[in-house]
């Protein structure tokens, strides 16, 4: 399996760019071909269990880097701290709609499914480096978790000072470990986000510290997401039915892992990808203009975000892997202000429907699970109000993406109870805190990599 970057530049193995961050030329790292699954295959997949599942789509994106028994027992270690023996339990709301609980890990939340992989691959290819991130809330404690104590490895993560849940906060700043660095930045999401991509734009920093990603810009992120996606619809009748899924979005990599799974030949009726306030990928499917506006606080955090880096990668396979027609866009993002997305574009995303859910819609929601039975989180509840919006006959399935009590105030809000705390939240609740607080300045982070190397 050879990649490209969306921009046109570089072609590298799944070893070079499944753990790393960009492409040379600023782009982000794709499959020069989608590998695809048969009916027969998809089929055949339907009995596996979760580690099994894995491994098997794995295995059409690793190639010849890693065999396939190495990669299922990396699989089966990813998985094995997970509190759900199916590790992504379907629980039915009613005849049409499905939740799928993705946040049975570490961090109770659905980015521990790729990054606990991502630790185990580290520990598998046994090469140093400094992992360098941002997060608007859990991808910060499911990187920490993942590889704090892990010997060659070092990790520095930025968040938005205040901008993230106490829960969210202290799941990163309460661990121990001597290479773990947690970094509150005096801004957005976006602005730490714009840090790490300068970062990891700069080819002496990143050859010198041996940087390298954890946010869905790297590849692994989308190919270890798009596994629940099969494993969820061949539980729901695939690849006899269609099914579709609603998804809580801000940087577009749950979504976009989405959509990889349909390119794979899995037959997902339609995406609905769900945004809070911060619209801008709802508008962008809508109207066909990508243009970020100013990031507003929400009940959502982890969705509170106007730059969606994985945009980019949903622009280049709508472009039929044009990478420079891409590098023309971003380009006139970077000057213009926005991305005018082509009639060919619009059309090859028709199966992704973009809709914004306000705060009352998301209380409702919540509301709505509640009397079912099932809390659920804010993030989760824009899935559901969402998938309510658009209607339909087929299955759906609700991406559930946190554990309710990551944010606890917000379901008190909506529901008048608190959810149950499991015991690993309460143990990281209960440690002190170690954190840097520093502006959203490149340099002033470059010179605190440099310091901590």
């Amino acid at each position: 399996m050879r990649y490209v970057s969306t921009r046109g530049g570089g072609s590298a193995g799944f070893r070079a760019v499944g753990t790393g961050g960009l492409a040379p030329d600023g782009g982000l790292w794709m499959p020069e071909a989608w590998p695809h699954f048969s009916r027969d295959e998809l089929a055949a997949m339907a009995g596996l269990d979760y580690a099994a599942t894995a491994a098997r789509v794995l295995a059409r994106f690793v190639g010849d880097d890693i065999d396939d028994s190495t990669l299922l027992r990396l699989c089966r270690e990813a998985y094995a701290g997970f509190d759900n023996p199916a590790v992504t339990p379907l629980r039915r709301l009613d005849e049409r709609l499905s939740l799928l609980e993705l946040f049975h890990g570490p961090t109770l939340s659905f980015k521990d499914i790729a990054l606990q992989l991502l630790g185990e691959m580290l520990g598998h290819f046994g090469a140093r480096t400094t992992i360098i991130g941002a997060t608007s809330g859990d991808t910060g404690s499911a990187a920490i978790h993942a590889v704090a104590g892990r010997a060659g490895v070092r990790i520095v993560m930025l968040y938005p000072d205040g901008r993230i849940s106490a829960v969210q906060r202290r799941q990163m700043t309460s661990v121990a470990a001597d290479n773990v660095s947690v970094v509150a930045i005096d801004g957005s999401f976006d602005d730490c986000q714009r840090i790490v991509k300068a970062l990891l734009g700069d080819a002496a920093l990143v050859a010198k510290h041996r940087l390298s990603a954890v946010n869905s810009i790297i590849w692994l992120r989308i190919a270890a997401q798009s596994v629940y996606y099969f494993h969820a619809a061949l539980r729901l009748g695939a690849p006899d039915s269609a099914v579709g899924f609603a998804v809580p979005t801000g940087n577009l990599g749950d979504a976009f892992a989405g959509h990889a799974a349909r390119r794979m030949g899995l037959p997902v009726a339609r995406i609905v990808v769900a945004t809070n306030a911060n619209d801008i990928v709802a508008r962008a499917l809508a109207g066909g203009v990508y243009r970020p506006g100013a990031v507003i606080a929400t009940d959502a955090p982890a969705m509170d975000i106007q730059v969606a880096s994985n945009f980019e990668r949903l622009l280049w396979d709508a472009a039929g892997g044009d990478g420079e027609a891409v590098a023309r866009q971003m380009a006139g993002l970077a000057g213009a202000g926005e991305i005018v997305l082509t009639d060919a574009q619009r059309a090859a995303l028709a199966h992704m429907t973009g809709v914004a859910i306000d705060a009352a819609a998301m209380e409702e929601a919540m509301r709505w699970a509640d009397a079912r039975g099932q809390t659920i989180d804010s993030h989760s509840a824009i899935a559901l109000a969402a998938a309510h919006r658009v209607g339909g006959g087929d299955p759906m399935v609700v991406l559930a993406t946190a554990h309710p009590a990551k944010f606890p105030e917000a379901v008190h809000r909506a529901t008048g109870r608190d959810p149950t705390v499991p015991a690993r939240l309460t143990r990281a609740l209960a440690g002190a805190e170690r954190v840097v607080r520093l502006p959203a300045d490149v340099a002033a982070v470059a010179a605190y990599v440099a310091a901590r190397g």
